[in-house]
C-alpha cells in the first residue's frame, strides 16, 4: 500500500459588470438545508487528540478534502478584508469582500454538513501559514488569490468522479461554478480586458473544458499554506 501523503507546512482595475456577475454567485441556494444521506458514523474511526487526522472514506473523505480547501480560502480572504492593502480601489474592495463572503458560506456549509452526518470524522479547524505572501501588496494578494482559486476549481473538477451521492455532486457543481467566477474575476483584475479570465493555462483549447487537478496536484499547490498535518489514506496519495 502506498504511504498516505501528509499535508503539512513543509516545502514549498476590475470592470463593474464583472463585479456584478460575481455577485450572482451566493451558494445560499438550497445547500444550507442539505443533509448528508446514507453516511453512518460507525463507518469512520475516531481520531484521538494528538493523532494525525485522516480525511476518511468515501463521500465524507471528499467533503473533508473540500472543507480543507474552503477553510484555506476563507482564512486567506479574511486576512485580506481585515486589512486591505493601501490604495485599494472601491471596486477591488468590493470584489474581495464578495469573495470573502462566498468562501465563508462554503466553509460553513461543509462544516455543518459533515457535522450532521459524521461528527466524529469532521476535519478540525486548520492552521495556515503564508510564507512569501505580502498582505500589504496588491500584486502579492492577487497572485496568491489567483493560485488558490485556480487550484480550487481544478480540485472540484477532479473530485466529481469520486463522489457517489448525486446530491453531493450537484452541490459540488454549484460551488465549482462560483469558484470559477472568482478565478475569472481575479484574473481580470490582474490583467483587465484581456483573455486571461479564460486563459489557455486553465481552459483546454481542444476540449473547451476547465482544468482538472487530482488530489496529489492539489496538495502540491495548497500544501505549503497548511500548517496542520492530515492524511488521506483512501486516496492512496503519496
Amino acid at each position: 500500500m502506498e504511504k498516505p501523503i501528509i499535508v503539512s507546512n513543509k516545502g514549498a482595475t476590475l470592470d463593474t459588470s464583472r463585479r456584478n456577475f460575481l455577485k450572482l454567485g451566493g451558494v445560499g441556494l438550497a445547500v444550507a438545508g442539505l443533509t448528508l444521506a446514507g453516511c453512518r458514523d460507525d463507518n469512520y474511526q475516531y481520531v484521538p487528540d494528538g493523532a494525525i487526522f485522516d480525511l476518511g472514506k468515501g463521500d465524507v473523505g471528499i467533503l473533508n478534502f473540500a472543507y480543507a480547501l474552503e477553510q484555506l480560502e476563507a482564512d486567506f480572504y479574511t486576512k485580506v478584508v481585515n486589512s486591505f492593502y493601501s490604495g485599494i480601489s472601491s471596486v477591488e474592495r468590493q470584489l474581495f469582500t464578495d469573495i470573502y463572503n462566498h468562501e465563508i458560506i462554503h466553509r460553513d456549509f461543509f462544516k455543518a454538513a459533515i457535522s450532521g452526518a459524521a461528527p466524529t470524522q469532521l476535519l478540525p479547524t486548520l492552521e495556515f501559514k503564508y510564507d512569501g505572501v505580502d498582505f500589504t501588496s496588491r500584486n502579492s494578494i492577487l497572485a496568491t488569490a489567483k493560485a488558490l482559486e485556480d487550484t480550487g476549481v481544478g480540485a472540484y473538477n477532479a473530485a466529481g468522479k469520486y463522489i457517489t451521492d448525486l446530491n453531493y455532486l450537484v452541490i459540488a457543481g454549484k460551488i465549482v461554478s462560483i469558484e470559477a467566477r472568482h478565478a475569472s474575476a481575479i484574473r481580470d483584475a490582474i490583467n483587465p480586458k484581456s483573455m486571461d479570465f479564460a486563459g489557455d493555462d486553465v481552459i483546454n483549447v481542444t476540449t473547451g473544458l476547465d482544468i482538472v487537478l487530482e488530489p496529489k496536484q492539489v496538495v502540491a499547490n495548497a500544501g505549503p499554506f497548511i500548517k496542520t498535518p492530515f492524511t488521506w489514506k483512501e486516496q492512496g496519495i503519496g
